[in-house]
């Protein structure tokens, strides 16, 4: 994306090797992570840099960009799920405010912290990770599901039902990258017909779709499967009246997004 995007990289890194006790597979994700969300958010010809600096006992990374910047609000909420920038939601290129949740959780998993600094819209953005160089006896490997947050809980069967096939897809790829079974569809009979045949522990299940919308698919569960499964409403609709309509359908919880990732790990720790 960068060179397609004509961006100009430029790294500033240590010249000895640093050595850190992680898995190299999430670091790998976050940093990619990192790296896709600068390139999306600055104009065609803008500039990267990733710097690496060893900082007492810690690895600091920074990833900074020329482009849009974020304004104060979105600072706060940057770290959130399904967040995305106005002008990126706006494009085709928009991303669905996952990689920036899975870089937070994977950074905290190795007892690290990442942060993000911006002076405004169009003053682009940095953000700053940082590693302990010591011992960290957290980490497991990628496909394990023990650890910290996400990684630290149960396996669970979980679907996925969204008709926006990039947050479907990108919420299962988040959810399995920590041990669960995750399945994805897009529209309500195949999530119907996926609860029947796998019945799952956890339902995550959007509202707003063609057709069989959210509150039909969950009266189906219920009266047609008897799914006891906690059924989650993951959607925009907010007010009373949604989460009434919820309720009546058979939902269990009614989460609005964006959606912090320690509200989805309290959901996912749920009795079914």
């Amino acid at each position: 994306m960068i060179d397609e995007r004509g961006h100009r990289l430029t790294l500033d890194l240590p010249d000895e090797p640093v050595t850190l006790n992680a898995d190299p597979a999430r670091l790998e994700q976050v940093l990619a992570n990192l790296l896709n969300n600068a390139a999306k958010y600055t104009d065609v010809g803008g500039r990267i840099w990733v710097r690496a600096i060893v900082d007492g006992g810690q690895l600091v990374l920074s990833v900074k960009d020329n482009g849009a910047g974020l304004t104060p609000a979105m600072r706060d909420h940057v770290f959130d799920l399904f967040v995305q920038g106005p002008e990126v939601r706006a494009s085709a290129r928009g991303g669905l405010g996952i990689g920036l949740t899975l870089v937070r959780r994977l950074v905290e998993m190795h007892e690290g912290t990442v942060e993000v600094r911006s002076d405004g819209p169009g003053q682009g953005s940095e953000f700053i990770v940082r590693l302990p160089l010591g011992v960290v006896s957290q980490i497991a490997p990628q496909s394990d599901s023990s650890g910290a947050g996400l990684a630290a809980l149960p396996m669970r069967r979980i679907l996925v039902v969204d008709d926006n096939v990039d947050a479907a897809d990108a919420l299962a790829e988040l959810l399995r990258d920590f041990g669960h079974d995750v399945r994805a569809v897009h529209d309500g009979p195949s999530a119907i017909e996926q609860a029947a045949i796998h019945r799952p522990d956890i339902v995550l299940l959007d509202i707003g779709m063609p057709g069989f919308d959210g509150y039909e698919v969950a009266r189906r569960m219920r009266t047609e499967l008897g799914l006891k499964a906690t059924l989650v409403a993951l959607t925009g609709y907010g007010e009373a009246r949604h989460r009434r309509l919820s309720r009546e359908a058979g939902f269990d919880q009614h989460v609005t997004k964006p959606v912090d990732i320690r509200k989805l790990e309290t959901l996912l720790k749920l009795p079914n």
